[in-house]
């Protein structure tokens, strides 16, 4: 743990909980929710931080084809070039 201060004090006051691994597997129960909570948790090994522990973040839906069918319309123009005063006026 003495070697890794060093690094802690680099990466300043929002600096992720460094924890060696021998100590890592005793808390691991600890880590997790602190993983969980969003607290950034390092584990470090022979005096260098080596992995990360992250929550895994549930998938988002899939999407439903036709979901929104009917509540989202374009006017029949939408296609057509735009006037040449739209490209030289220069605002949009």
């Amino acid at each position: 743990m003495k070697a890794l201060l060093p690094w802690i004090k680099m990466v300043g006051i929002m600096s992720p909980k460094i924890v060696p691994v021998e100590e890592a597997g005793t808390r691991l129960r600890e880590l997790i929710s602190l993983a969980e909570q969003g607290e950034e948790v390092v584990i470090g090994y022979e005096d260098q931080p080596r992995v990360k522990l992250v929550p895994i973040r549930q998938a988002p839906q899939k999407r439903v084809f036709g979901q929104h069918r009917g509540k989202i319309w374009m006017r029949p123009d939408f296609d057509e070039p735009l006037p040449e005063s739209f490209w030289l006026s220069g605002t949009p």
